[in-house]
């Protein structure tokens, strides 16, 4: 759990949670006034004696919120045409950036057609199998928070045999999901694990500004020097880096420090360190796309509840001006 000294990097509400909060506002209020107009008619109605049917409010037409964290998927039908490897995406197999590698590497057949080029436009009427196995578009989404433990990689299957984090939910979950970015295997903490494409798209993606929270604990104390430096920033082989948020979690034990960062560049946090001569004992991501770990023990997980969905689907939305485009993405690895 994130320490009280940096617990304030996720105290401050979002964009998105403000917006939503003032939806639910308007709602209620709309909810109210029409109930109040639907009363005043039957009363009405009854004074001269007719019987009064009232009309469905918008709202009542409305899909009921979902409870869990399944959901029918509505944007995606079978005549729709899209990218090969969004499809893959769609069929829970893995994520689209790393669905465009295995469709390069020859892993996937279209109508018994070897095809290697990720932008080829199918539909779900095209018979198309991975590795051998027919797939299918799942229309249940399904959205889990896993808290990651040491020594479990972070992908759908590994050729060396190794743990991957679907160890830890396999034989629970019926749909096939897949983890959204990556954490090193010594890295711990938020993970999130889905079979919705369009979202692990959204929140891979720097236009995004997905904040991520860290405890970073380090093999000696972090010197006042190099904690000023690392807010001015610095500069790595991969170019210039800066947290957007520094802070020791604890005073007595300046080893243990929280960064807020939304960048996703590979191992980032490690390196940031690293440069100027720290080694990484320990990392815990504590916080994700404003989703924590708490009441979630290592190694255990949860779905998603109905609210912490929407807020995600609607995350930052105000950052991006066009559409992402999946060639510029990132992919966590820290």
């Amino acid at each position: 759990m994130p320490n009280a000294h940096f617990n304030r990097f996720g105290k401050t509400k979002s964009n998105a949670q403000k917006k939503e909060a003032i939806r639910q506002e308007k709602r209620a209020a709309r909810a109210e006034k029409n109930a109040y107009f639907e009363k005043k008619k039957a009363e009405k109605a009854a004074e001269k004696g007719k019987s009064f049917v009232p009309k469905k409010s918008r709202l009542a037409n409305e899909e009921p919120a979902q409870k869990t964290a399944v959901v029918k998927r509505n944007a995606t039908n079978a005549e729709e045409v899209m990218p090969l490897n969004k499809y893959l995406a769609h069929c829970g197999v893995c994520s689209r950036r790393d669905a465009a590698e295995e469709i390069k590497k020859g892993l996937v057949k279209v109508n018994g057609e070897l095809i290697t080029e990720p932008g080829y436009k199918v539909t779900d009427k095209d018979k198309i199998t991975f590795n051998g196995k027919p797939l299918q578009i799942q229309h249940e989404l399904v959205y889990i928070l896993l808290n990651k433990p040491k020594d479990y990689i972070t992908t759908s299957d590994d050729p060396q045999g190794r743990k991957t984090v679907l160890d830890l939910i396999k034989g629970n979950i019926p749909q096939r999901v897949y983890p959204v970015g990556r954490l090193d295997r010594n890295t711990t903490g938020v993970l999130l694990l889905t079979n919705d494409g369009d979202l692990t798209q959204k929140l891979s993606h720097p236009s995004y500004q997905v904040k991520k929270i860290y405890e970073v604990t380090l093999d000696k104390p972090l010197e006042k020097a190099d904690f000023q430096q690392l807010l001015k920033g610095v500069v790595l082989e991969d170019g210039f880096i800066a947290p957007d948020a520094l802070g020791y979690a604890d005073p007595k034990n300046k080893k243990i420090i929280g960064v807020e960062i939304h960048s996703g560049r590979n191992r980032i946090v490690r390196r940031m360190f690293e440069h100027l001569g720290y080694d990484v004992r320990g990392l815990d991501r504590v916080l994700f796309a404003n989703l924590t770990k708490k009441n979630v023990d290592r190694g255990k997980w949860r779905y998603l509840n109905e609210k912490e969905i929407r807020l995600l689907k609607f995350l930052n939305k105000s950052f991006v001006k066009s559409k992402p485009n999946s060639k510029t993405g990132n992919r966590d690895e820290v």
